[in-house]
Protein backbone atom coordinates (compact mmCIF):
# COMPACT_ATOMS: atom_id res chain seq x y z
CA UNK A 1 0.00 0.00 0.00
CA UNK A 2 1.67 3.21 -1.16
CA UNK A 3 -0.47 5.63 0.79
CA UNK A 4 -2.28 4.39 3.89
CA UNK A 5 -4.13 7.70 4.17
CA UNK A 6 -5.67 7.49 0.71
CA UNK A 7 -9.28 6.37 1.16
CA UNK A 8 -9.72 4.94 -2.32
CA UNK A 9 -6.41 3.11 -2.28
CA UNK A 10 -7.10 1.54 1.12
CA UNK A 11 -10.61 0.46 0.10
CA UNK A 12 -9.20 -1.07 -3.07
CA UNK A 13 -6.81 -3.12 -0.92
CA UNK A 14 -9.66 -4.14 1.41
CA UNK A 15 -11.49 -5.67 -1.54
CA UNK A 16 -8.54 -8.04 -1.86
CA UNK A 17 -7.90 -8.61 1.83
CA UNK A 18 -9.71 -7.07 4.80
CA UNK A 19 -6.52 -7.24 6.87
CA UNK A 20 -5.25 -4.32 4.79
CA UNK A 21 -7.11 -2.18 7.32
CA UNK A 22 -4.48 -3.10 9.86
CA UNK A 23 -2.11 -0.81 7.99
CA UNK A 24 -4.59 1.99 7.33
CA UNK A 25 -3.94 5.32 8.97
CA UNK A 26 -5.71 5.70 12.32
CA UNK A 27 -7.51 8.76 11.06
CA UNK A 28 -9.34 6.58 8.53
CA UNK A 29 -10.36 4.06 11.16
CA UNK A 30 -12.03 6.88 13.11
CA UNK A 31 -13.83 8.13 10.00
CA UNK A 32 -17.48 7.00 10.02
CA UNK A 33 -17.96 7.34 6.29
CA UNK A 34 -14.77 5.46 5.48
CA UNK A 35 -15.45 2.57 7.87
CA UNK A 36 -19.03 2.18 6.61
CA UNK A 37 -17.65 2.06 3.08
CA UNK A 38 -15.31 -0.72 4.21
CA UNK A 39 -18.22 -2.51 5.88
CA UNK A 40 -20.05 -2.49 2.54
CA UNK A 41 -17.17 -4.60 1.26
CA UNK A 42 -17.02 -6.88 4.31
CA UNK A 43 -18.56 -6.61 7.76
CA UNK A 44 -15.26 -7.92 9.20
CA UNK A 45 -13.98 -4.41 8.63
CA UNK A 46 -15.50 -3.47 11.97
CA UNK A 47 -12.80 -5.48 13.70
CA UNK A 48 -10.39 -2.70 12.76
CA UNK A 49 -12.66 0.26 13.51
CA UNK A 50 -11.64 2.69 16.20
CA UNK A 51 -13.20 1.95 19.60
CA UNK A 52 -14.88 5.33 19.59
CA UNK A 53 -17.01 4.20 16.64
CA UNK A 54 -17.89 0.88 18.26
CA UNK A 55 -19.38 2.79 21.22
CA UNK A 56 -21.44 4.97 18.91
CA UNK A 57 -25.07 3.73 18.79
CA UNK A 58 -25.88 5.48 15.55
CA UNK A 59 -22.77 4.21 13.81
CA UNK A 60 -23.14 0.56 14.83
CA UNK A 61 -26.82 0.57 13.92
CA UNK A 62 -25.91 2.01 10.53
CA UNK A 63 -23.59 -0.95 10.06
CA UNK A 64 -26.31 -3.42 11.09
CA UNK A 65 -28.86 -1.85 8.75
CA UNK A 66 -26.40 -1.54 5.92
CA UNK A 67 -25.25 -5.13 5.98
CA UNK A 68 -28.49 -6.68 7.20
CA UNK A 69 -26.40 -9.10 9.22
CA UNK A 70 -25.78 -9.72 12.89
CA UNK A 71 -22.00 -9.58 12.93
CA UNK A 72 -21.61 -5.82 13.51
CA UNK A 73 -22.85 -6.50 17.04
CA UNK A 74 -19.98 -8.92 17.52
CA UNK A 75 -17.64 -5.94 17.51
CA UNK A 76 -19.90 -3.44 19.27
CA UNK A 77 -18.93 -2.08 22.65
CA UNK A 78 -20.40 -4.02 25.59
CA UNK A 79 -22.26 -0.95 26.72
CA UNK A 80 -24.38 -1.13 23.58
CA UNK A 81 -25.07 -4.83 24.02
CA UNK A 82 -26.65 -4.03 27.40
CA UNK A 83 -28.74 -1.23 25.93
CA UNK A 84 -32.28 -2.59 25.64
CA UNK A 85 -33.46 -0.05 23.09
CA UNK A 86 -30.41 -0.58 20.91
CA UNK A 87 -30.63 -4.38 21.02
CA UNK A 88 -34.35 -4.27 20.27
CA UNK A 89 -33.66 -2.22 17.15
CA UNK A 90 -30.89 -4.60 16.12
CA UNK A 91 -32.91 -7.82 16.46
CA UNK A 92 -35.79 -6.28 14.54
CA UNK A 93 -33.31 -5.74 11.74
CA UNK A 94 -31.76 -9.19 12.08
CA UNK A 95 -32.98 -11.73 14.61
CA UNK A 96 -29.66 -13.56 14.82
CA UNK A 97 -28.15 -10.42 16.38
CA UNK A 98 -29.58 -11.80 19.63
CA UNK A 99 -26.49 -14.01 19.83
CA UNK A 100 -24.37 -10.99 20.79
CA UNK A 101 -26.79 -9.34 23.22
CA UNK A 102 -25.98 -9.18 26.90
CA UNK A 103 -27.13 -12.28 28.78
CA UNK A 104 -29.67 -10.22 30.71
CA UNK A 105 -31.44 -9.31 27.46
CA UNK A 106 -31.55 -12.92 26.30
CA UNK A 107 -34.06 -13.41 29.12
CA UNK A 108 -36.22 -10.54 27.89
CA UNK A 109 -39.37 -12.09 26.41
CA UNK A 110 -40.19 -9.08 24.26
CA UNK A 111 -36.71 -8.85 22.75
CA UNK A 112 -36.48 -12.59 22.09
CA UNK A 113 -39.91 -12.65 20.46
CA UNK A 114 -38.97 -9.70 18.25
CA UNK A 115 -35.86 -11.61 17.20
CA UNK A 116 -37.85 -14.74 16.41
CA UNK A 117 -40.31 -12.80 14.30
CA UNK A 118 -37.38 -11.77 12.14
CA UNK A 119 -35.49 -15.08 12.29
CA UNK A 120 -37.03 -18.27 13.70
CA UNK A 121 -33.59 -19.64 14.54
CA UNK A 122 -33.02 -16.82 17.04
CA UNK A 123 -34.54 -18.96 19.81
CA UNK A 124 -31.23 -20.81 19.80
CA UNK A 125 -29.64 -17.76 21.43
CA UNK A 126 -32.36 -17.15 24.01
CA UNK A 127 -31.79 -17.87 27.68
CA UNK A 128 -32.48 -21.46 28.67
CA UNK A 129 -35.28 -20.29 30.95
CA UNK A 130 -37.26 -19.10 27.92
CA UNK A 131 -36.58 -22.24 25.92
CA UNK A 132 -38.12 -24.18 28.82
CA UNK A 133 -41.07 -21.82 29.22
CA UNK A 134 -44.12 -23.61 27.80
CA UNK A 135 -46.20 -20.49 27.29
CA UNK A 136 -43.37 -18.66 25.58
CA UNK A 137 -42.41 -21.58 23.33
CA UNK A 138 -46.04 -22.04 22.34
CA UNK A 139 -46.14 -18.39 21.30
CA UNK A 140 -42.92 -18.71 19.32
CA UNK A 141 -43.96 -21.79 17.35
CA UNK A 142 -47.23 -20.11 16.48
CA UNK A 143 -45.14 -17.26 15.14
CA UNK A 144 -42.77 -19.57 13.26
CA UNK A 145 -42.82 -23.38 13.38
CA UNK A 146 -39.05 -23.66 12.91
CA UNK A 147 -38.50 -22.16 16.34
CA UNK A 148 -39.56 -25.55 17.69
CA UNK A 149 -36.11 -26.83 16.82
CA UNK A 150 -34.60 -24.83 19.70
CA UNK A 151 -37.19 -25.55 22.37
CA UNK A 152 -36.17 -27.54 25.43
CA UNK A 153 -36.26 -31.30 24.81
CA UNK A 154 -39.03 -31.71 27.37
CA UNK A 155 -41.34 -29.49 25.31
CA UNK A 156 -40.70 -31.56 22.20
CA UNK A 157 -42.84 -34.21 23.90
CA UNK A 158 -45.73 -31.79 24.32
CA UNK A 159 -48.48 -32.79 21.87
CA UNK A 160 -50.15 -29.39 21.90
CA UNK A 161 -46.96 -27.48 21.13
CA UNK A 162 -45.90 -29.90 18.42
CA UNK A 163 -49.35 -29.86 16.88
CA UNK A 164 -49.32 -26.05 16.83
CA UNK A 165 -46.09 -26.19 14.82
CA UNK A 166 -47.38 -28.93 12.52
CA UNK A 167 -50.44 -26.87 11.67
CA UNK A 168 -48.03 -24.45 10.01
CA UNK A 169 -45.82 -27.05 8.33
CA UNK A 170 -45.85 -30.81 8.70
CA UNK A 171 -42.06 -30.90 8.63
CA UNK A 172 -42.16 -29.72 12.23
CA UNK A 173 -42.57 -33.43 12.97
CA UNK A 174 -38.82 -33.63 12.44
CA UNK A 175 -38.28 -31.74 15.69
CA UNK A 176 -40.77 -33.75 17.72
CA UNK A 177 -39.77 -36.30 20.31
CA UNK A 178 -39.65 -39.89 19.01
CA UNK A 179 -42.70 -40.69 21.11
CA UNK A 180 -44.80 -38.29 19.03
CA UNK A 181 -43.43 -39.65 15.78
CA UNK A 182 -45.22 -42.84 16.81
CA UNK A 183 -48.48 -40.98 17.45
CA UNK A 184 -50.82 -41.66 14.55
CA UNK A 185 -52.91 -38.53 15.02
CA UNK A 186 -49.81 -36.34 15.04
CA UNK A 187 -48.21 -38.07 12.06
CA UNK A 188 -51.40 -38.01 10.00
CA UNK A 189 -51.83 -34.29 10.68
CA UNK A 190 -48.22 -33.70 9.65
CA UNK A 191 -48.33 -35.55 6.33
CA UNK A 192 -51.63 -33.93 5.42
CA UNK A 193 -49.98 -30.58 5.89
CA UNK A 194 -46.75 -31.51 4.13
CA UNK A 195 -46.31 -34.91 2.56
CA UNK A 196 -42.55 -34.83 3.00
CA UNK A 197 -43.11 -35.05 6.76
CA UNK A 198 -43.45 -38.77 6.14
CA UNK A 199 -39.67 -39.09 6.37
CA UNK A 200 -39.88 -38.27 10.09
CA UNK A 201 -42.65 -40.71 10.97
CA UNK A 202 -41.84 -43.87 12.87
CA UNK A 203 -41.57 -46.84 10.51
CA UNK A 204 -44.48 -48.51 12.31
CA UNK A 205 -46.77 -45.72 11.07
CA UNK A 206 -45.77 -45.78 7.42
CA UNK A 207 -48.87 -47.80 6.62
CA UNK A 208 -51.05 -47.49 3.55
CA UNK A 209 -53.43 -44.92 5.07
CA UNK A 210 -50.69 -42.54 6.11
CA UNK A 211 -48.59 -43.11 2.99
CA UNK A 212 -51.55 -42.31 0.74
CA UNK A 213 -52.30 -39.16 2.72
CA UNK A 214 -48.68 -38.08 2.32
CA UNK A 215 -48.48 -38.84 -1.40
CA UNK A 216 -51.77 -37.10 -2.01
CA UNK A 217 -50.19 -33.97 -0.59
CA UNK A 218 -46.78 -34.44 -2.25
CA UNK A 219 -45.91 -37.30 -4.60
CA UNK A 220 -42.22 -36.90 -3.72
CA UNK A 221 -43.07 -38.53 -0.39
CA UNK A 222 -42.89 -41.83 -2.28
CA UNK A 223 -39.16 -41.69 -1.62
CA UNK A 224 -39.82 -42.50 2.04
CA UNK A 225 -42.12 -45.47 1.40
CA UNK A 226 -41.25 -49.14 1.65
CA UNK A 227 -40.68 -51.02 -1.60
CA UNK A 228 -43.77 -53.07 -0.92
CA UNK A 229 -45.99 -50.01 -0.72
CA UNK A 230 -44.24 -48.34 -3.64
CA UNK A 231 -45.42 -51.26 -5.74
CA UNK A 232 -48.97 -51.09 -4.44
CA UNK A 233 -51.18 -50.38 -7.52
CA UNK A 234 -53.34 -47.83 -5.70
CA UNK A 235 -50.35 -45.95 -4.36
CA UNK A 236 -48.52 -46.02 -7.71
CA UNK A 237 -51.59 -44.60 -9.42
CA UNK A 238 -51.94 -41.84 -6.83
CA UNK A 239 -48.26 -40.95 -7.11
CA UNK A 240 -48.50 -40.59 -10.87
CA UNK A 241 -51.35 -38.14 -10.34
Amino acid sequence: MKNNKDRDEVLSEVKQDVSALEYADKSLLKDREFVLAAVRITDYALEYADKSLLKDREFVMSAVEQEFCASPLEYADKSLLKDREFVMSAVKQNGSALEYADESLKKDREIVMAAIKQDSYALEHADESLRKDREFVMATVKENWQALGYADDFLLKDREIVMAAIKQDGRALGYADVSLRKDKEIVLAAVKRNGLALQFADESLKDKEIVMAAIKQDSDALEYVSEELQNDPEIKKLAKG
